[in-house]
């Protein structure tokens, strides 16, 4: 399981296995991982070489430290990616611009894809999702709704990475989107249109229909984008 370490940059090495291991199944997400004492003897290296690749697997959120318990493979990669993204946007200085165009590229080709691959179970979950919306008049709510009704079609993509990119981008422009809605919802119309648009969605989908899945969700994110950028 454990090979020997041989050359420079020890704790890199050590890292580069683990991960691999994580890749291919060996390791597995809520696994403990053996005491340092063991993880030197099997890769024949230093206490300080093990400790700083464990410190840098924490770091880019594949390994969680639990005090008095060990180390573990983390359950929630998300969260790490999460962190990763709020980091860059702040020391690049980015603009919500940049987040919503990232957005709306992922989004629409995650649409065409969940058409293809969207299973009945994720259909009926959809369609509860949008008569909900387009019935409740909680503000609150529908902010819930609207969010889980993304994730859940980025879900239907069959695609984990995507998923989980698209919940971290979304994570990051919260407040703009709450902002948006805001905006949208002053004329009384727009709560009409966008629950239009989301069954609109939920059709194509339905149909597995990629071009028409796609068109209606660019359609929708134009409408949206064009409130969060005001």
């Amino acid at each position: 399981m454990f090979s020997p370490i041989k050359s420079t940059k020890v704790y890199e090495q050590v890292m580069e296995q683990i991960k691999k291991m994580i890749v291919d199944g060996s390791l597995k997400t809520g696994d403990k991982l053996p005491s340092e004492r063991e993880l030197v003897e099997r890769f024949q290296v230093s206490r300080t070489s093990i400790r700083e690749a464990l410190r840098a697997l924490q770091i880019i959120g594949l390994v969680e430290c639990k005090q008095g318990e060990g180390n573990y493979i983390n359950h929630s990669f998300k969260n790490s990616l999460f962190e990763h993204l709020s980091m860059i946007f702040m020391i690049q200085e980015s603009n919500p611009v940049e987040i919503i165009e990232v957005r709306r590229v992922i989004e629409v080709g995650t649409a065409a894809m969940a058409a293809k691959r969207i299973t009945n179970e994720e259909l009926e979950s959809l369609e509860i999702l949008v008569g909900v919306y387009g019935n409740s008049r909680d503000e609150e709510e529908n902010v819930k709704i609207d969010k889980k009704l993304h994730y859940e079609i980025a879900q239907a993509s069959g695609n984990y990475l995507i998923s989980n990119i698209l919940n971290a981008i979304s994570s990051l422009i919260d407040s703009f989107i709450k902002d948006a809605r805001k905006k949208i919802l002053v004329e009384e119309r727009n709560a009409e249109i966008l629950a239009k648009q989301h069954w609109e969605i939920y059709e194509a989908l339905k149909n597995h229909n990629p071009k028409k899945a796609s068109e209606a969700m660019k359609k929708h994110l134009e409408f949206t984008n064009e409130y969060m950028l005001r």
